[in-house]
């Protein structure tokens, strides 16, 4: 017995040396896992120093374009389009051909109301010789007697129709009242056309102005003059300056209010397109921070500044802002180093390290 003892000892002292190496090495890696895992933070903030500066506010509202200068164009009377010189999109210039109707009857009622109109001008001549007056002196004939005989001859009748006529030949080539673009043109040759239906729509683009609406508590922010920025949503990076040109002194019952902008025209905007519309005037110098600036703690506003290396917690009370800036009313003071990035998770007096200055 006492032999199987002795055999069984130094195993039993191995299993003890192989169970604490184990155990040490284990520790080990726990312990550099720790350090893997809970690396030392390091707070890296970019600062600006707070000065008073020329403060832009920024409204912004939805809109939709449309043209100072838009035109229905009709031909006078009704008929049988003989040629179309323009297509929709195009370009035209003041007094260019845009269209032509077919003159033939046209023409021929012309000469018709032309040939009555002599018919009754010598008429006119026979009535007056009849009163005893002579051609060359019909300047000496009474005013009533004159127009007793005009009436009487149908002169005035026949004059007024083939006025009429002429007018309506002359007419036959419809033509731009102004430089503009075509639009609407729906109409091809050999189509007939009438006189209560549009031909086409003519558009100057650069009378373009937008049409949008403001809660009426922000109308103390604009006046005439100031200055926009209209984007359309097709095309958000395109953006056209301009300035509020109209507001219309009558609040609806939903509490809002129009107003028009003209806008510089671009060759990407188009006549009921939906836009939107920023409204930009300066309100002097303020304190102004960007409001990346400005984190919340407990629901209340905070904006961390820098203080011998150590960010301080201040709360503070903002004004109007923009899209990218808000102003300071009270809590800061000018001359400040403020935190404007890195700030997320910021604690107050927490070390930080500056990377970069506004």
């Amino acid at each position: 017995m006492k032999r199987i003892y002795r055999h069984f000892i130094p195993i039993i002292i191995g299993l003890f040396a192989l169970f604490a190496c184990t155990g040490k090495g284990e520790k080990a890696d726990d312990e550099g896992n720790v350090e893997t895992r809970l690396p030392e933070e390091k707070n890296t903030v970019e600062v600006m120093r707070l000065e008073a500066t020329e403060f832009r506010h920024e409204l912004i509202s939805n809109g939709k374009l449309s043209s100072r200068h838009e035109a229905d164009l009709l031909f006078p009377t009704a008929g049988t389009v003989a040629a179309v010189y323009v297509r929709n999109g195009d370009a035209v210039r003041k007094g260019q051909k845009l269209a032509m109707l077919d003159t033939f009857r046209l023409a021929n009622a012309a000469r018709q109301a032309r040939a009555a109109m002599e018919q009754a001008r010598l008429e006119l001549q026979d009535l007056i010789i009849g009163q005893g007056y002579m051609l060359q002196d019909t300047a000496r004939v009474p005013a009533d007697i004159m127009r007793l005989v005009r009436t009487k001859s149908g002169f005035d009748a026949a004059q007024a129709a083939y006025q009429l006529a002429e007018y309506e030949y002359r007419h036959a080539v419809l033509t731009a009242p102004f430089d503009g673009v075509v639009a609407n043109l729906f109409a091809k040759p050999y189509n007939t056309v009438t006189t209560t239906e549009a031909f086409c729509t003519l558009i100057d683009p650069s009378s373009l102005e937008a049409t949008f609406t403001l809660l009426e508590n922000e109308l103390p922010l604009v006046r005439k003059g100031d200055e926009v920025n209209v984007s359309p949503f097709a095309f958000p990076e395109q953006k056209s300056r301009g300035v509020v040109s109209e507001i219309n002194p009558l609040v609806d019952d939903d509490g809002m209010v129009q107003l028009r902008a003209s806008v510089s025209g671009g060759k990407d905007l188009y006549e009921g397109m939906n836009v939107r519309v920023s409204i930009y005037r300066s309100l002097g110098k303020q304190l102004v921070v960007p409001k990346t600036a400005v984190v919340l703690r407990s629901g209340k506003k905070v904006v961390f500044t820098l203080s011998s290396g150590k960010a301080v917690w201040n709360y503070v009370q903002t004004g109007l802002e923009n899209a990218t800036h808000c102003t300071i009313l009270e809590g800061l003071k000018e001359g400040d180093t403020v935190i404007v990035s890195g700030n997320i998770n910021l604690a107050h007096e927490a070390p930080v390290t500056v990377v970069g200055e506004l």
